[in-house]
């Protein structure tokens, strides 16, 4: 059961809300930039949306349903879907909790743990435990080299390769200037850095081809993201069948355990050895039109104008009540 009738999406006042105060906020503006041109030279009614300088009231008085091109906290984390919940503004993708879920790696890691889905071991570095205390927990949890990143944070911000005691420790004291509040160690899984894209296409929830990366740098970090020159990338992927079709497996069972709606990007290790595991999921996949998202949609000849249409339309497929 939907919230409402589907409406024709020509008719309406479409906020493409980006930016932030969030770390990500260079990323979520190229998400809304691409996003509101696609719709615009399509004749739609697309406003770009700066939620750093406008208020919940002004969005509500301007548009008729949010596309969410966010990153990060404030905006992947459920706080700008449960305020557009309240305000009674159709918004897209995934409602308050599962966004919540996904956003926080641990309690995220924890549910795939209990639903036997295999994540790289992980701790949380806990800011009133010594640093002295975190290195020898990890020297005997997990061992070297691990990887560190915020417990709350995507696009590979504020995260590296601690090799050893030496580099854990001066990772973990450098953290503490950054903006993000929580860090996670988690083992560090060598191979190829995979995705999946999940979207809902008249209705259906439909699995995009596996996009897989070979960076060129340590790991696949903020710059190899952002700079073609720095990867080697495969959509579809050019992994063994049998390791695609359970990141695409595992990807809807990730979906169903979170409760995601409409749109969804996975992400996978897939090691030599044949291990495939899950690193995270990402509620609100960047809308970049060289973003992953929109290379695994092209994969399934979905052009990118229609992938930005579909996202819009998941604000109005939503179960009655979704929490």
């Amino acid at each position: 059961m939907t919230t409402t009738l589907l409406p024709d999406i020509e008719t309406l006042r479409i906020g493409v809300l980006c930016g932030g105060n969030s770390p990500e906020r260079r990323g979520s503006l190229a998400s809304g930039e691409h996003a509101s041109k696609a719709l615009a030279s399509a004749g739609l009614k697309a406003e770009l949306i700066d939620t750093a300088d406008t208020s919940l009231a002004e969005i509500k008085e301007r548009v008729d349903v949010a596309l969410l091109g966010l990153h990060g906290l404030g905006g992947e984390d459920g706080k700008i879907q449960g305020a557009l919940e309240t305000a009674g503004i159709p918004y897209t993708g995934s409602g308050v909790l599962a966004s919540a879920i996904g956003m926080h790696k641990p309690t995220f890691k924890q549910l795939l743990t209990r639903a036997v889905i295999d994540t790289p071991r992980w701790a949380v570095v806990n800011p009133k435990v010594s640093v002295e205390s975190t290195l020898s927990m990890v020297q005997y949890t997990l061992g070297f080299p691990v990887f560190v990143k915020p417990s709350s944070g995507g696009g590979s911000l504020a995260a590296g390769i601690a090799k050893d005691e030496h580099e854990l420790r001066k990772m973990i004291e450098e953290a503490k200037a950054e903006q993000y509040t929580e860090f996670m160690v988690e083992e560090y899984v060598q191979g190829i850095p995979c995705t999946v894209g999940l979207l809902e296409v008249e209705g259906r929830l439909q699995t995009l081809p596996v996009h897989d990366v070979q960076p060129l740098t340590e790991f696949y970090d903020y710059a190899s993201k952002h700079d073609e020159s720095l990867r080697i990338e495969h959509c579809p992927s050019i992994l063994p069948p049998p390791t695609t079709e359970s990141m695409g497996y595992l990807a809807r069972r990730v979906a169903e355990l979170i409760g995601a709606h409409g749109v969804l990007r996975v992400d996978f290790m897939a090691s030599s050895s044949g291990r495939v595991t899950v690193l995270e999921a990402n509620t609100l996949p960047g809308l970049s039109e060289k973003g992953n998202l929109a290379t695994m949609a092209r994969a399934a000849s979905i052009p990118f104008l229609d992938l930005v249409k579909h996202v819009v339309r998941t604000a109005y497929t939503k179960p009655e009540y979704l929490p």
